[in-house]
């Protein structure tokens, strides 16, 4: 899967959980600016981890502020 589509995939699976539109939404973007809180994106990585048939350890997650460093994670967690 490409960077673009990753990037895709979490605009969708933002806006079904959040119920809002994040087609405005860039890499750069700060997740918690976005209006998602941890559960929320407790949910959107347990959503991006079932498609992807991935595992992301919730320790690495710790840190991740940006759009950006949430699918560099997964593009290494989807190599490894």
């Amino acid at each position: 899967m490409t960077r673009p589509e990753l990037f895709e995939m979490f605009q969708r699976m933002a806006t079904e959980i959040a119920e809002k539109d994040f087609s405005d939404v860039t890499e750069d973007s700060n997740i918690q600016e976005l209006g998602l809180d941890s559960l929320s994106t407790l949910e959107l990585v347990g959503a991006m981890e079932r498609e992807l048939e991935v595992q992301i350890p919730d320790e690495q997650l710790v840190g991740i502020q940006t759009v950006a460093q949430l699918l560099e994670l997964v593009e290494k967690r989807m190599s490894a």
